[in-house]
């Protein structure tokens, strides 16, 4: 890593959130770290400084300003490198609610630290060694999980499964390139007889692991950003009614007139862990009504970028050319096909929908709020192939991450395209490099400074 982006001042903000609360924290890293808070801190007991005393120790005392007390409070001092930042860190923890802290913050600044920037704790760990950039990425992800399985995937990365993962990739094609480079500098005693048919089965294997990854991306933009989820149906199918039985309050307005929906709702919902964005659209069907149209073709537009498209029926009411116009939509896409109203006598069954669609076929009730308990569950199998687990397995959720494993790919596929050439040697080693850089980006071992930066600029203050 560039020495140039290196920090030797010491950094304090306020880690917990500027509101109400039982606690605030203020953090301090840096090598002044227990001198700087030794100057505004006053223990209870009389005894040493904090610039002495053992880490990873409490104090009780005050913190002052000028001799003025500002706030009683605790005081952790822990010594780099068994930090989170590798560096001497003081945590303050005073009383929540913003102005205790902010008092609080002022005098440590006052004292001699600087005011953090955005996310530079986690840059000065990452700098410092103590975890990979996938792992700092992670740190943010964990913070802005929305949902169960967000949160068990951010925790899995934390612990360096895909740090893991890259490093055993990018270990296997530097030996290949440091071969290379030995034969070509002692061809006498190093022979390359051979050596692109062995070279074409370790390239085969990495690249294996490299799309292995890649599968779990869509299912991995899924988990962090949720479902989106369009509902899609004949004007008074129940569809406002499933959208308000699913986010459990009144959100869309539900009447017994054709065409109250005219535009698209979109509310974010979690169901038994799992993310969606879930959209309310207008019924379909032909209209002459301007607005009503246009709601009708936003809800065809939407469709068409769905993650997931739930199709609800009428079981009560045939079905006619708008229902076919939406069998035609839902064909290739992911589906699950709703029989509601199961509650009324029923003119479609469920064999004469089985012939028309190939997706899951459920019979519920918004009315009566039945059936709804399987959707959760074909919503699992669908999408993450049964119960996600996160202790073995890794799910690409960074966009960025994907970018540089596509990139390592094509490498990859150069490489085996020399050996089908025929090329000499050297064209194997440039493209192995080029896969091991890009991979090395993942994990912050090739990266420039300015993409580090712009890395670490969107995290919070303080963390």
């Amino acid at each position: 890593m560039n020495a140039g982006l290196l920090m030797d001042d010491t950094i304090a903000a306020v880690s917990t959130a500027m509101a109400p609360s039982g606690i605030g924290i203020v953090r301090v890293s840096g090598k002044e770290a227990r001198t700087i808070t030794d100057r505004i801190f006053r223990a209870k007991k009389e005894g040493k400084r904090l610039a002495e005393v053992k880490s990873h120790t409490i104090h009780y005392g005050w913190i002052v300003d000028q001799e003025e007390i500002i706030d009683e409070v605790l005081v952790m001092v822990m010594k780099g490198p068994r930090t989170y930042t590798g560096e001497d860190t003081v945590e303050i923890d005073c009383h929540g609610g913003v102005l205790a802290v902010q008092k609080v913050l002022e005098a440590v600044l006052k004292a001699g630290a600087r005011a953090a920037q955005p996310g530079e704790f986690s840059k000065r760990a990452f700098l410092n060694g103590r975890i990979d950039l996938s792992q700092a990425e992670a740190v943010m992800d964990v913070i802005s999980a929305k949902n169960t399985y967000a949160l068990k995937s951010s925790e899995s990365q934390l612990r360096g499964t895909l740090k893991k993962a890259i490093r055993e990739i990018r270990e296997a094609i530097l030996y290949e390139i440091a071969f290379i480079e030995s034969a070509l500098d002692d061809p006498e005693h190093i022979s390359l007889s051979g050596y692109p048919q062995k070279l074409e089965q370790v390239v085969k294997e990495q690249k294996a692991k490299v799309n292995q990854l890649l599968l779990s991306a869509d299912e991995g933009k899924m988990i962090q950003e949720g479902i989106k989820t369009v509902i899609l149906g004949k004007p008074n199918a129940g569809k406002s009614s499933l959208l308000n039985l699913l986010v459990g309050e009144e959100k869309a307005i539900v009447t017994d007139i054709a065409g109250t929906t005219r535009d698209v709702l979109e509310e974010h919902l979690i169901l038994k862990g799992i993310s969606l964005r879930i959209l309310d659209t207008a019924g379909i069907r032909n209209t002459t009504d301007t607005v009503e149209k246009i709601g009708v073709d936003r809800a065809i537009e939407h469709a068409k970028d769905a993650d997931l498209i739930l199709y609800v029926v009428d079981v009560s009411v045939p079905l006619d050319e708008n229902d076919q116009k939406i069998i035609e939509l839902i064909q290739r896409k992911n589906a699950i096909v709703l029989m509601n109203k199961s509650d009324l006598a029923a003119v479609i069954d469920r064999e004469k929908m089985e012939q028309l669609v190939k997706a899951p076929i459920l019979s519920v009730s918004a009315r009566e709020e039945t059936g709804i308990d399987l959707l959760e569950e074909t919503i699992r199998k669908l999408f993450f192939r049964g119960d996600i687990s996160f202790n073995d397995e890794i799910y690409i959720t960074n966009a960025r991450h994907k970018q540089a494993l596509l990139g390592a790919k094509m490498s990859l596929e150069q490489v085996e395209n020399s050996i089908a050439m025929g090329m000499p040697e050297d064209f194997f080693s440039i493209d192995l490099m080029s896969a091991y850089e890009q991979l090395g980006e993942i994990i912050g071992e090739s990266i420039g400074e300015d993409l580090v930066n712009e890395i670490f600029s969107k995290f919070c203050t303080g963390k």
